[in-house]
């Protein structure tokens, strides 16, 4: 899907009011009355209207990244052994909290992940509206874009839920556009509702549908299948049983499995060749003088490259004014007030661990493309930055960054991705966000037992000039560690170990990554309290502010009391 499209039409829906959440405080359990003339009872009548509505899911999907900064992906990278916490040294401790899992790190922080509540429950309704209302709309049998927008709706909602009942576990389930007090859900019933609804996309979204360039962003039908994969690889492995509920939402191995075969032997998904390629970061070169990157040099493969089954997609605003478009990730993890073109500066969360740097063989192409390593690459001696005033503002320095998602500037210090010079560094982010690569593809097929699995397993070592070797479980898992490292996987990979809620392989891996960092300039250390991880069995608090709201409703996890 073309960005700026989707970016126009969105704020058209915003501006319909198909559910909005707003950022302030809610005086009920869900803020989601309609708020102008367009409503329920004059809209979902047109297929043009099934395609706003549709566009106003995927915004809500990307509201959850770009309005939130306490969100998903920060989390996911922070509580794994990949990151510490880190920010600045005057910051609140809320990324130490989630690092340590311990509440006492940011006592009075009881509301943290409460934007990340309220937008993703935003989303969802926005698509229930459309899944519950389709009824409402002539569709044109021909066209074939009920099951396909349905499908896209439902797939957006499985994704939402499943983000949302991995890191709070205990979620209440609105299947309809609902904004009632509700008790939390059995997960598992969580679970049902995202394999059938990811069964439904897999089976109605046709084949070559959303396979062109500037339908980008768009799921599609190998999509849904990856991605129930994922669904029943983390759900066995956390919960230690197979999913289902009274009768529901049930996905077999073989299942998951002829899912990931399918997309590898019809999808036509590649492995890009080079690894840097995939990372805009890694691969583009700035003019040292100019605007713009050096083309004969730059090697980015784009955005709709063969390797992407789906990306969250981001356009640039410069704008304070709601909605936020642009990747918020991005500038918390950029390096603290740092620029060294291609890589741009942001808030210095997430510093990379020396032991995760100790995963990668020295000449694995993986780890340059990942890290940015601020000493060797020179980043100490470039002209405009000053090192020592950076590191004197930065929490938990170790001299590592994320790469993989760092901001871009241009070789004359302007933003990467407004030329004019004009763009906010908070705003302007728009790299895409990576959901399912084809590489992940070919790694679950291997664990799930295709018959082709070693092959599988080898190609994706290939690629980084690695040779075979024996696939087993802890040969793959750390294949993983090193190929997704910093993508939101890493963190689900280790819960996944838990076998029904046992997570002693997250405590034992986050344990090993403490060590030396620098706070404000000063040497201090990162170490880990085993029964505080093991407490709160992996989950994240639940905001204080809904619990208000609900009126002792909803149930803190153990260990955020």
């Amino acid at each position: 899907m073309n960005n700026h499209r989707f970016n126009i039409i969105a704020i058209g829906l915003a501006a319909a009011s198909l559910a909005m959440v707003g950022t302030g405080c809610a005086d009920s359990f869900l803020d989601v009355d309609s708020k102008t003339q367009s409503n329920t009872d004059n809209f979902y009548r047109t297929e043009t209207d099934a395609w706003r509505a549709l566009l106003g899911c995927y915004d809500g999907w990307k509201q959850t990244s770009s309005h939130v900064t306490q969100g998903f992906y920060l989390a996911s990278t922070i509580m794994s052994d990949e990151t510490y916490g880190a920010s600045g040294n005057s910051d609140n401790r809320v990324p130490q909290a989630w690092d340590q899992f311990d509440q006492a790190q940011a006592a009075s922080e009881l509301t943290m992940f409460s934007d990340a509540w309220k937008y993703y429950y935003a989303g969802v309704y926005r698509c229930n509206e459309l899944i519950t209302r389709q009824d409402n709309i002539e569709w044109d049998v021909a066209s074939g874009k009920r099951g396909l927008y349905i499908g896209e709706a439902r797939a957006l909602r499985a994704i939402m839920y499943f983000d949302m009942v991995r890191l709070w576990g205990n979620i209440p389930l609105f299947l309809t556009p609902s904004g009632e007090n509700r008790e939390q859900a059995d997960p598992a019933e969580v679970y049902a509702t995202i394999i059938d609804d990811l069964k439904f996309a897999a089976q109605n979204i046709p084949a070559t549908a959303n396979r062109l360039p500037d339908e980008a962003g768009r799921i599609t039908k190998y999509a849904a299948e990856a991605m129930l994969a994922r669904v029943y690889l983390y759900y066995t492995g956390y919960y230690g049983k197979e999913p289902g509920f009274n009768g529901t939402g049930t996905l077999t191995k073989s299942e998951a499995l002829n899912g990931l075969e399918d997309v590898i032997r019809n999808g036509g998904y590649s492995l890009v060749s080079e690894f840097k390629n995939l990372w805009p970061g890694a691969s583009l070169v700035p003019i040292a003088d100019n605007v713009g990157w050096d083309t004969d040099k730059s090697t980015y493969a784009g955005d709709g490259n063969s390797e992407i089954l789906l990306a969250m997609k981001f356009t640039p605003t410069s704008n304070w004014s709601e909605p936020y478009d642009g990747n918020k990730w991005m500038v918390m993890i950029g390096m603290r007030n740092l620029n060294m073109p291609p890589y741009g500066q942001g808030w210095g969360f997430a510093t990379v661990t020396p032991a995760y740097i100790n995963k990668f063989d020295a000449d694995d192409p993986r780890l340059t493309a990942s890290v940015t390593d601020l000493v060797a690459e020179g980043v100490e001696n470039y002209s405009w930055n000053n090192l020592t005033d950076a590191i004197n503002d930065w929490r938990e320095y170790t001299g590592y960054t994320v790469k993989k998602y760092c901001p871009l500037r241009y070789g004359n210090n302007t933003t990467g991705t407004n030329p004019s010079g004009t763009g906010d560094m908070q705003l302007d982010n728009v790299q895409q966000y990576v959901y399912m690569r084809y590489a992940d593809v070919l790694l679950m097929a291997a664990e799930l037992g295709s018959a082709n699995a070693q092959n599988y397993f080898d190609q994706v070592r290939a690629r980084s000039g690695r040779g075979s070797i024996a696939l087993n479980h802890d040969n793959l898992m750390e294949e993983r560690a090193r190929e997704f490292a910093f993508e939101s996987i890493r963190y689900w990979d280790l819960m996944r170990q838990a076998n029904g809620g046992d997570v002693t392989a997250l405590a034992d891996a986050v344990i090993a990554s403490g060590g030396s960092v620098l706070n404000g300039g000063h040497a201090a250390t990162v170490s880990y309290d085993r029964a505080k991880i093991l407490r709160t069995k992996g989950l994240c608090q639940i905001p204080g502010d809904q619990i208000t709201l609900s009126n002792g409703v909803l149930k803190q996890n153990p260990g955020w009391n």
